[in-house]
């Protein structure tokens, strides 16, 4: 779709709200009804254009540390529709690591245990009323070291409970679930299980018939950390238990989930381990190349994330049969998946190994459309947003275009330039995701108070606006956008500053800790973000004059 092309093209990013039956039940979710293209005619029926918000499932407020996956989780849904909002995205929601990023998660195919919510386990009988009395009390932050410590405690109470007294019914489906997930689970229980026996130190650090996989050492892992290894399950078990029942909700109010499939995954995985050869390692497996970007707007000395470099030439030989698998698992819990560092896909920075910054690295060509045709040919056409920030080029561009992907458009990268800037809302399109700022931006009213003079000018003749209340001044502006999707960080919807800042790429310490405090989301702000919802036709009722 050219710039100048305003008409609507179907795509496999426009999806249809799963709809509840009378009983309240949902539909059952076929892949098919999912993925599927529709007409012009069914768009315009539908309403094309949504928006929504991003918030991670710690940020949510509640007790116990973090946030989680009951009910406040679904308090959170309660104010989406009454706001009328189509989509909640989350971020990666995988088992985090150390730094606690779920970009750096210990598998991509697993969920994060401390998210399981221990109220939920009380109703479900797997923990006494008691033992969820306390715990951390900060709640506007994380912290995580106390967090994590007490809601361990409590999980590991729980599934012993669970493994000693579950129902038959119970033990039925977490045998069933054990089955359907074998695929991951197992490497990702034994992994998660010798982790823990060796310190938690690296698993290229492990005894070699470990970290090499020879089978007897495996098998004999196996019967030593039995007892481990099916508990972990257990947590893999309750979390998706509460994820799925999470979803049901959301779909039962019309909200779609948008999920988060970072494009590299981190080195002291579940993934790397039990994958070795799709990675470019050495015999002892360390990395021989590492990932990250060069120098940028958020560093002067570019990004070394530290993840392995795929084989990608290993992986075409296997038909990309783990990325298929990722993809396939992936929505089975989501409804539409949001790429992040797209542009790897096209050509990624590779630096070598040890390097102090990620200066010295060089573009290296990736899989281009080969990956994209085999996952396709295998699952269908899948609902995807491309994060194509960063320095993009054109076979980034071509790539995105060919396979039909909206890009992404924050507001905050938009002013200082000249007018071609493509975040300028001018330069939309409606095959895109529009934002004021992402979580690796700083809050808006953070990002204003810290802009220089020329953004500042730019910004308030563009939008002919004096930056009184620059976060919703820049929400309706996205909001107005001819972008498919217009989506705001929950921060920006209470005009928060900096304080309130998510991540800051390139920062090892101080991340993901900030939370939503309960009652911060009032009907003021639901009807505040309803009225320009249907102001700009993203919702199902638009705006009628009086």
């Amino acid at each position: 779709m050219e710039n100048g092309d305003i008409s609507c093209k179907p795509n496999a990013f426009i999806l249809q709200t799963p709809r509840a039956k009378p009983n309240g039940q949902l539909p059952a979710r076929p892949r098919e009804d999912r993925t599927r293209t529709m007409s012009n005619e069914e768009l315009l029926k539908r309403t094309l254009r949504k928006s929504g918000v991003v918030l991670h499932p710690t940020s949510l407020p509640g007790p116990h540390g973090m946030g989680s996956l009951g009910r406040h989780a679904r308090e959170f849904v309660d104010f989406l529709a009454r706001a009328e909002q189509k989509v909640w995205q989350v971020l990666p929601l995988g088992p985090t690591g150390l730094g606690n990023s779920p970009y750096m998660c210990t598998s991509a195919f697993a969920g994060n245990p401390l998210l399981i919510d221990l109220e939920t386990l009380v109703d479900d009988g797997l923990l006494d009323a008691d033992a969820v009395v306390g715990g951390p009390d900060r709640r506007d932050h994380i912290d995580f070291a106390l967090t994590i410590a007490f809601k361990e405690e409590r999980l590991a109470w729980a599934c012993a409970r669970f493994r000693a007294h579950a129902s038959d019914d119970d033990r039925a489906a977490f045998a069933a679930f054990k089955q359907e997930h074998s695929d991951w689970l197992d490497d990702f229980c034994l992994f998660t299980a010798l982790s823990r026996a060796q310190q938690f130190a690296p698993w290229n650090r492990w005894p070699k018939p470990l970290k090499t996989r020879q089978p007897e050492a495996l098998q004999a892992a196996r019967q030593e950390h039995a007892e481990a290894i099916d508990t972990i399950a257990v947590e893999q078990f309750l979390f998706r238990r509460q994820w799925m029942a999470l979803l049901d909700f959301a779909h039962q109010n019309q909200v779609m989930l948008v999920g988060d499939v970072p494009i590299f995954v981190a080195a002291n995985s579940a993934d790397v381990w039990a994958n070795p050869d799709i990675y470019w390692l050495d015999d002892d497996g360390e990395q021989i190349y590492e990932a990250g970007v060069p120098p940028d707007y958020f560093s002067p000395t570019g990004q070394l994330w530290g993840n392995p470099i795929y084989r990608w030439d290993v992986l075409a030989h296997r038909g990309y049969d783990w990325w298929i698998q990722r993809f396939k698992r992936t929505l089975e819990t989501v409804d539409l998946i949001r790429i992040d560092h797209f542009r790897g896909f096209a050509d990624y920075w590779q630096v070598e190994a040890g390097q102090p910054n990620a200066i010295n690295g060089k573009w290296v060509p990736g899989p281009g459309r080969d990956l994209f045709d085999a996952v396709h040919q295998a699952l269908g056409q899948i609902p995807v947003i491309a994060e194509d920030l960063g320095i993009i080029t054109p076979r980034v561009e071509e790539l995105r275009d060919a396979l039909e992907l909206p890009g992404m458009k924050v507001l905050q990268f938009a002013f200082g330039g000249d007018s071609a800037n493509p975040h300028l809302p001018h330069c939309h399109i409606p095959r895109c995701v529009v934002y004021p700022g992402t979580h690796d931006n700083d809050t808006t009213v953070g990002w204003y108070a810290g802009a220089d003079a020329e953004v500042l000018d730019h910004v308030r003749s563009y939008l002919r606006i004096d930056g009184n209340d620059i976060a919703w001044q820049f929400i309706g502006v996205a909001w107005q956008s001819p972008a498919e999707l217009a989506v705001v960080v929950c921060q920006d919807l209470l005009s928060l500053d900096s304080s309130a800042r998510m991540n800051t790429p390139g920062v090892a310490d101080g991340n993901w800790s900030w939370r939503l405090l309960e009652g911060q989301l009032h009907d003021g702000i639901a009807e505040r973000l309803r009225g320009l919802t249907r102001l700009y036709w993203r919702s199902e009722r638009s705006y009628q004059r009086k």
